[in-house]
């Protein structure tokens, strides 16, 4: 038996286990919600940010 017949088995082993494996799916959809969740938090503060500077100031300037 010479060294590649024993690597062909082993790696379609080592294939088989990676391609089963599903934890970096997992931890991808998370990475997935995580950075959707951050796009609406910076959109909701770019499209609000005009609002509550002028909000601010308005408040600011009843107190001379």
């Amino acid at each position: 038996m010479t060294e590649i017949d024993t690597f062909t088995p082993r790696c379609r082993r080592q294939l088989a286990r990676f391609y089963a494996d599903e934890d970096a799916a997992t931890a991808i959809e998370y990475a997935m919600i995580a950075s959707g969740i951050g796009g609406v938090l910076a959109v909701t503060v770019f499209s609000l940010g005009a609002n509550v500077n002028n909000l601010f100031t308005s408040i600011s300037g009843l107190f001379p």
